[in-house]
Order: C-alpha cells, then sequence, then structure tokens
C-alpha cells in the first residue's frame, strides 16, 4: 500500500497517473483521516481472543488484544483495514499507546488475566509509548508478570539491535515477549539465535489446512524445532478447523489460536481464564 503523501503511479508508456495509484492514494488518505478522528475522539478498543492450550483448549493460556475503531454509528473496523497505513506514521505510534493503555488497564483490573499486546518496533523510540509502559508497570508490580508484547517478525528486523536492547531491559520487569507471524518474514539468524522471545508464534499461511499439506507439516516442523532449540513457548495462529487443532497437538504446538476457539471480541468473557487460572 503506498504511503499517503506518495505520487499517483505513472504509466510509463502513456507517461499519466495511473487510476489505480490515485484511487490508492485516496483511500490511504480517507484512512489516515478516519484513524486520526477515532484517536482524536478515542473510539478506540481493544478486542480479545483467547489463546488456547492445545493440550486442553477449554484452558485459555492468555488472551490477544486486538487494536480496533469503531464508527460513530457503532460499526467496529479490524486493524487489518488500517494499520498499513498508519504503520509508519506518527498516527501508528498513538495506536500503539492506546492499545498499551487499554491492555495494562485490563490486567489492573483482572488479576488472573494475561494479555498480549501488538506493538511496532518504531514504538520503542516513542516517549509517550514508553512512559506509558514504564507508568504501568510502576503502578501494579504483577502486571509486568502478566503482560506480553507481540512484536512482528517483520517489524522486529527494522531496527534488530533497538529491540534487542529494548527487551533486554523491560524482561527484567517480567514482561513477556512473543515473535509474532513468525515464517513470514525474513529473519536474520545471526539475530535470531540473540533475540530473547519467550513466545513464537506461527503464520496462519502454514496453519491453513495442515492436516491435507505435507509441505505445511513439513514447514511447521521445522518452526517448531527451531522454537524447541531455543527454548521458546510455541503457539500457531490462524486455527480454524478441528482438523487443523488435532493435527498442530501431535506435532507439538503448545497454544492455539483462531476463530475455531473465538472471534476477537471488545466485550470478552473471562470466565475460561479464570478456569486456568484456578483449576
Amino acid at each position: 500500500m503506498a504511503p499517503p503523501h506518495a505520487k499517483p503511479r505513472i504509466d510509463a508508456d502513456a507517461g499519466i497517473a495511473s487510476p489505480l495509484g490515485v484511487a490508492i492514494g485516496v483511500a490511504d488518505r480517507e484512512t489516515i483521516a478516519m484513524v486520526a478522528e477515532a484517536v482524536r475522539t478515542r473510539r478506540l478498543r481493544l478486542a480479545y481472543q483467547p489463546v488456547v492450550l492445545s493440550r486442553d483448549p477449554k484452558r485459555v493460556a492468555f488472551y490477544e488484544g486486538l487494536i480496533r475503531v469503531t464508527e460513530p454509528n457503532g460499526r467496529i473496523i479490524p486493524a487489518r483495514d488500517f494499520i498499513g497505513a498508519v504503520e509508519g506514521q506518527e498516527l501508528g505510534r498513538e495506536i500503539d499507546c492506546a492499545a498499551l493503555e487499554f491492555g495494562l488497564a485490563t490486567l489492573a483490573r483482572n488479576s488472573f488475566l494475561r494479555v498480549s499486546v501488538n506493538m511496532s518496533a518504531r514504538s520503542i523510540g516513542y516517549p509517550r509509548w514508553m512512559w506509558t509502559l514504564k507508568r504501568g508497570l510502576d503502578r501494579d508490580p504483577t502486571v509486568g508478570e502478566r503482560l506480553i508484547l507481540e512484536i512482528s517478525e517483520n517489524s522486529a528486523m527494522l531496527v534488530p539491535e533497538l529491540v534487542l536492547k529494548f527487551m533486554e531491559e523491560v524482561q527484567r520487569r517480567g514482561v513477556a515477549f512473543a515473535l509474532d507471524d513468525f515464517g513470514s518474514g525474513f529473519t536474520a539468524i545471526r539475530f535470531f539465535k540473540d533475540f530473547l522471545f519467550d513466545i513464537l508464534k506461527i503464520d496462519s499461511q502454514f496453519i491453513r489446512n495442515i492436516h491435507l499439506d505435507p509441505d505445511n507439516q513439513a514447514l511447521t516442523k521445522a518452526l517448531l524445532s527451531i522454537g524447541r532449540h531455543f527454548e521458546m513457548f510455541t503457539a500457531a495462529n490462524g486455527v480454524e478447523l478441528p482438523e487443523e487443532a488435532e493435527c498442530l497437538r501431535k506435532l507439538g504446538v503448545g497454544c492455539q489460536q483462531g476463530y475455531l476457539y473465538g472471534a476477537p471480541s471488545v466485550k470478552p468473557n473471562w470466565s475460561a481464564a479464570e478456569l486456568a487460572k484456578t483449576g
């Protein structure tokens, strides 16, 4: 997706702006304006999706908090519809701040919960985001032990040295880290062996119909082998079918997440998490 300030694409033969380029530019500007207004008016929410244990799917290991924009008419817009347009801008950092604020507040209100919150590596150098994290950890010492910060593979490789330093500092406060969409990008091995991720979340492209696809099974086994070697817990994204879930369980995936176990909800039922805590 082209950035909003980019010029329309030029047809090399005709020397004129392509209709597709113009359409993309207009769509990006409209998306950015919509998100900026939502941030200004605080029309943001976290939708929580359960991440369950493979060996006992009734038990929730943690919930992932996914940022959502709510329109004035009540319609909820998922991050995939806007994050690409704002990720590289300061607006993306404001979205990360809001997600972290909501996640920390949820943890403070519910002492039995573990929650993961998505962040961009770009936010590590954003003063307000860092202040929000420090304040949340200082207010309640137990929050750090129940907070998981998720960084996508591609984002982590933007500034790997900065991510490594940040992880070392924050893990001292008990915070865990998850490498999201593992297998989707190009993690450099020379950095990967130094990363201190606690959880590897395998990209959904390898999970889809894994019970019928020997190639996906082989690739997932390879990703699991990497996780085990570095003593990282593993989770699978995008599980939708019981057959996929059973195949993943047999392969040894620790946790699973997807619509099979529940859609992201802005009004979650925490009872399963309470059961996992006390059961």
